[in-house]
């Protein structure tokens, strides 16, 4: 009896004081209509730019977090707050389970996930999400260097001789450390023509950069480096926020919270492309890590933020991962979200490299969505030497820094168009498999199907584009119709979604749809269209 009391009171010991990661989750944002009567308090003129541009509204996502709720949580007893997100609305917090449960009673809390999901079995909550594995992913006219095949395979060059060089478009780099990014040779061009913009260091919480780890160096070089005759990166003179969201000392879910607010304050500054050459799967406490079948594309909380980045306008590219020869070899989070686009590695002869993750996504979408060269890419070091290495986390920037150039030379498209006609152009694209995805995207190509479209803006045609879709649909309106009303029918003919649109708010969400074949009609004053959409 005595056995049993010992064991029973050191079981309540460890479930009172060893420490757990979890979400508490608020039920609205009463600052809500402040920040929508002066939202320059929030967000910069840059951002609200982007949005006009692609005829975004501003949403109640947009707002801040409610700063009391805040305050509350941080001195409440045995909390430590680690990371913040006004996307979802919530804190990322460390404590007790005894004391992380006690907050779900505070009335202005929603619910409390925690990371270790039978947790949340035990309290019944209503929690919505999954927790992670995740791990660094890494196994004009220009003198290219030996950097040239990774660009020329894309067809970049050709862009590069136009001039499209990513000028005036903003990268944000999310990563693990930009150790010797300040003091490199060839990062210097970049901040000779003040294109490193600034950034944060969530994992220290301080503005130091160029600290911790070379993995952010080495992604940022494959975009931004340049050493003549030597490397010369895919956005030689795009502009570029550093954010370290990669604590390469532990495996912790609290990284994927910060990726978010990391993603939150590039969307802030104006950021027009997130690329970020991180996965999750593992944890270092197992309950915390992923299977399989949570991968669905709006599950784990990164892949909920890299989510509703896209839903602000910006192009988000991820690695695909390293996994393919272990016993988990798909891709992860945020990779595997529905609107990001994930990125795989091939060999300089077009050629699977063998450890590039593979799809597809536990509910069938094609992933990975294309690929670059990732197998002996060609880099910078952070002393400066230019060396090769390996794995999608190279492949990941030098698309992304592709994506920059090819948006900067059709300014007009909105970030659905952008990732729409990438896909297209890539060399799989009505074949796609589960290792190359859609294939290897063809950026001249690209930019002569955007011409054509514009083409057929000019026409009298509503275009609906992409088609087939996971998630949005945008709607291109003929010369001369501003506003129009689009019906969603199913198979049985019954109205399952209804809308009014215009040529400023002309993005359609299909998200609470299920997958399959649905009928549209398109009415405005002049024209009457029709036709099918496909939800993957």
């Amino acid at each position: 009896m005595k056995k049993l009391i010992l064991i029973l009171t050191l079981f309540i010991a460890y479930e009172s004081f060893s420490q757990e990661d979890a979400w508490v989750y608020f039920n609205d944002k009463p600052n809500a209509a402040a920040f929508f009567s002066n939202p320059l308090s929030e967000l910069s003129q840059k951002s609200l730019d982007r949005r006009t541009a692609q005829g975004i509204a501003l949403v109640i996502n947009d707002a801040p977090l409610e700063v009391t709720y805040v305050d509350q949580i941080s001195s409440a007893t045995g909390i430590t707050v680690m990371a913040k997100s006004k996307w979802l609305n919530c804190l990322h917090i460390r404590g007790s389970v005894t004391d992380i449960q006690a907050l779900a009673a505070l009335p202005f809390v929603n619910f409390v996930r925690f990371a270790d999901n039978s947790l949340n079995n035990k309290m019944a909550t209503s929690a919505a999400i999954s927790p992670v594995n995740k791990s660094l992913e890494v196994q004009e006219s220009f003198n290219y260097g030996t950097s040239l095949n990774q660009i020329q395979m894309l067809n970049g060059h050709l862009l590069h001789q136009t001039n499209y060089t990513g000028a005036g478009k903003i990268i944000a780099v999310l990563d693990s450390g930009f150790f010797g990014v300040d003091t490199a040779q060839p990062f210097q061009r970049l901040f000779t023509n003040n294109l490193i913009l600034g950034g944060y260091n969530y994992v220290s919480q301080s503005n130091n950069l160029y600290v911790l780890h070379n993995h952010g160096t080495m992604t940022l070089s494959c975009m931004g480096g340049f050493t003549d005759n030597q490397l010369v990166g895919t956005a030689p003179d795009a502009s570029y926020y550093l954010f370290i969201t990669e604590d390469v000392a532990t495996e912790n879910p609290v990284e994927e919270s910060y990726w978010v607010q990391a993603a939150e304050e590039a969307d802030r500054l104006g950021a027009d492309i997130i690329t970020s050459s991180l996965g999750y799967f593992g944890y270092d406490n197992p309950n915390y890590s992923y299977t399989y079948s949570q991968m669905t594309g709006n599950t784990a909380f990164a892949s909920k933020g890299a989510n509703i980045a896209f839903s602000k306008g910006i192009v988000v590219v991820a690695s695909a991962g390293n996994s393919a020869n272990s016993a988990d070899p798909h891709i992860g989070v945020p990779a595997e979200a529905n609107n990001v686009l994930a990125i795989g590695a091939v060999k300089a002869d077009r050629s699977y490299a063998s450890f590039s993750s593979i799809g597809p996504s536990f509910d069938l979408r094609v992933k990975p969505d294309v690929m670059a060269q990732g197998q002996s890419s060609v880099l910078s070091s952070t002393a400066g030497s230019i060396i090769t290495a390996s794995g999608t986390s190279f492949s990941c920037p030098i698309m992304a820094g592709m994506i920059a150039c090819f948006w900067q030379a059709i300014p007009w498209a909105n970030n659905a168009q952008i990732v729409q006609f990438v896909k297209q152009s890539a060399d799989r694209f009505l074949t796609p498999n589960n290792l190359f995805g859609y294939g290897i995207p063809d950026f001249q190509l690209a930019l002569n199907i955007a011409n054509l479209v514009t083409v057929e803006n000019n026409k009298e045609n509503f275009v609906l584009y992409p088609n087939p879709t996971s998630s949005f649909v945008t709607i291109s309106f003929p010369v001369d119709i501003n506003d129009a009303k689009i019906t969603l029918y199913n198979s049985l003919g019954q109205v399952v979604l209804e809308k009014t649109i215009s040529k400023s708010v002309s993005i359609l969400s299909l998200e609470t749809l299920n997958s399959g074949v649905y009928y549209y009609k398109v009415q405005s004053d002049i024209v009457s269209q029709s036709g099918k959409i496909i939800k993957e």
